[in-house]
């Protein structure tokens, strides 16, 4: 008992002790101060998308200008920044179809800049790539035998996740049965062929009078050199001698019926003075040999054949209207629209204005004028045009919806 008794009083001695020199709780550290000459970082954000919409696919169709198949090897590049990111090959039919934004199959590098800001590659390739890089872009078509050529996207539409880009006309290297090369200058003497050579120098020069006594040297050598022929017209038709260039121009359609630039400057002499048959005859002649013709076309056509087909669509639907021919005209208009997309015939939309109010087609008419004021806002006319336009919205006013034509829908080609 005593041994207990002591041992109760020896701890009842030694807790006041443990308490205190218990250490005291400690308060939380404050946060270490940043190092000079290293700067702040911030907690790790998501990585910042791609400003505007995704695009998930590009479609088009490529077809070559003689008809004939596309090759095998018809290869589809989409080059940004002057880089191939990515390629396919078209279609024994010419189609193609790109998906955005994976690093499967064709992909080559997904996008335009697929690097997130934070420096680590996107997480989101398969998410497509945005409009605003898409227009970085551009698509590039090749061929074994077939001249390259490109098709800016940075004027295409993007309202969706699909951007149809048309179909690309690409034109072969070396053309047999050419529609604007023609074989037979290869078949010419030597004298001949030199004398046709100097000329064009002597043209690019523009030593118009020098060129038009080459041309005439070479088809007195050859009177078959059908190019030198229509070179010779071309000389003379600047040097304004036009009944000299008409003659020069007929005789090489006489060669080759198939050589179609002669037939398209004579066309355009004929639009000048109004010569509306003969404007319909000769154009009627160069669409029969555009593989196009027959298309049902409703997107954009990049043709890099060096004669231009908006050309001949254009003449022909005037000639059209001034002959009375409406839905001809109304046809094709509509394809030398689809052609001309550097613009070069504003007045077409005049044209599809007109044909379209005469049709009760209110919305299109309004829309192709609007079109028209946009690319010559200080035309001579635009007051009057300006005039029309307030006419056709009060006459759109007064039609019922229910009434009124589909104005996306375009008419069959």
């Amino acid at each position: 008992m005593r041994i207990f008794l002591v041992l109760a009083i020896a701890m009842a001695l030694l807790v006041p002790v443990t308490v205190a020199q218990k250490p005291p709780v400690p308060t939380p550290p404050t946060p270490p101060s940043i190092p000079p000459n290293r700067p702040a970082t911030h907690p790790t954000s998501e990585p910042s998308q791609p400003t505007g919409d995704l695009v998930m696919f590009l479609r088009g169709r490529v077809a070559t200008q003689d008809g004939t198949v596309v090759p095998s090897d018809m290869l589809v590049e989409r080059v940004c920044n002057n880089r191939v990111r990515q390629e396919v090959y078209a279609s024994p039919h010419g189609d193609f179809t790109m998906q955005l934004g994976s690093r499967t199959g064709n992909v080559l590098d997904a996008g335009g800049d697929p690097i997130s800001p934070n420096g680590a590659a996107s997480k989101d390739l398969d998410m497509g790539i945005s409009v605003r890089e898409l227009t970085k872009c551009e698509l590039r078509v090749s061929a074994s035998g077939f001249h390259p050529g490109t098709i800016s996207l940075m004027d295409l539409d993007a309202f969706s996740g699909n951007i149809d880009v048309g179909v690309i006309v690409v034109q072969r290297g070396t053309k047999i049965e050419g529609t604007t090369v023609s074989a037979i200058p290869y078949k010419a003497p030597k004298g001949a062929r030199r004398a046709y050579e100097k000329g064009v120098q002597a043209e690019k020069n523009g030593k118009l009078a020098e060129a038009e006594k080459y041309f005439k040297t070479a088809v007195q050598i050859y009177p078959s050199a059908v190019n030198a022929w229509f070179q010779l017209g071309t000389v003379l038709q600047k040097q304004n001698q036009r009944d000299a260039a008409r003659k020069a121009y007929t005789q090489a359609t006489m060669i080759d019926t198939k050589f179609l630039p002669p037939y398209l400057s004579l066309a355009s002499m004929a639009f000048e003075t109004g010569r509306w048959t003969e404007v319909l005859d000769l154009t009627v002649h160069i669409m029969n040999l555009d593989p196009l013709n027959d298309a049902a076309v409703a997107k954009y056509i990049l043709d890099l054949d060096r004669l231009n087909y908006a050309d001949a669509y254009f003449y022909n639907a005037v000639a059209n209207y001034k002959l009375n021919k409406i839905e001809a005209a109304e046809k094709s208009g509509l394809k030398a629209e689809h052609l001309d997309l550097v613009t070069r015939f504003p007045q077409l939309h005049l044209l599809l204005a007109e044909i379209f109010a005469q049709k009760g087609n209110y919305d299109r008419a309004i829309s192709e004028i609007q079109t028209y004021l946009e690319l010559v806002p200080q035309a001579k006319e635009a007051e009057q045009i300006r005039e029309k336009l307030t006419k056709l919205e009060k006459l759109n006013s007064g039609v019922p919806t229910s009434e009124k034509p589909d104005p996306r829908r375009v008419s069959p080609l």
